[in-house]
């Protein structure tokens, strides 16, 4: 492992913590040439299948493009990169577990929308409008009527110390 800042290869570890879920190891070094400390992550590296495109095409599965959508998605929203991180795990760890050499680009849109009706419905229908590609304003006023009656249909969760009966929406 190379130092970032002097490039140089000698180094010692300091600290080895394990992430939260238990699929990283969080691993502060210290250079030996520049005594300067950086972190790093290791991983299992898992044998990802290949996504097969609309148009046909076959490219590795990427979860960088996953956090890039999501970031664009989540742009000036309150959700937090610790979250999109956590929603692209989870992606990968399902399309992992499928144990299928290829997976769709459909099924990983389709996983990702999921995940962001869950968190952020701003945030899902700025995806949707992107990944679904709508033709016209219809197919995206459908798309925003259906989640205006999904959420008609499940009660919003009350604020903390918001009493029933209260008009505080």
């Amino acid at each position: 492992m190379r130092c970032p800042f002097c490039r140089n290869r000698k180094n010692r570890v300091v600290d080895s913590r394990m992430s939260n879920d238990g699929m990283m190891i969080r691993r502060r070094r210290m250079c030996s040439a520049c005594k300067r400390r950086f972190t790093t992550y290791e991983r299992v590296e898992e044998a990802a299948p290949m996504v097969v495109k609309k148009d046909g095409r076959r490219e590795p599965f990427d979860r960088n493009k996953i956090i890039a959508g999501l970031k664009r998605a989540c742009e000036k929203r309150p959700v937090s990169m610790e979250t999109i991180e956590q929603i692209a795990n989870n992606i990968e760890t399902t399309m992992a577990e499928q144990g299928d050499r290829e997976v769709s680009s459909n099924a990983i849109g389709e996983a990702v929308m999921n995940e962001l009706h869950k968190i952020d419905q701003v945030a899902y229908v700025r995806f949707a409008s992107v990944y679904r590609s709508f033709k016209d304003i219809d197919e995206f006023m459908h798309e925003l009527e259906d989640l205006i009656n999904q959420r008609k249909q499940t009660p919003a969760p009350r604020a903390a110390g918001e009493k029933k009966g209260d008009g505080a929406s």
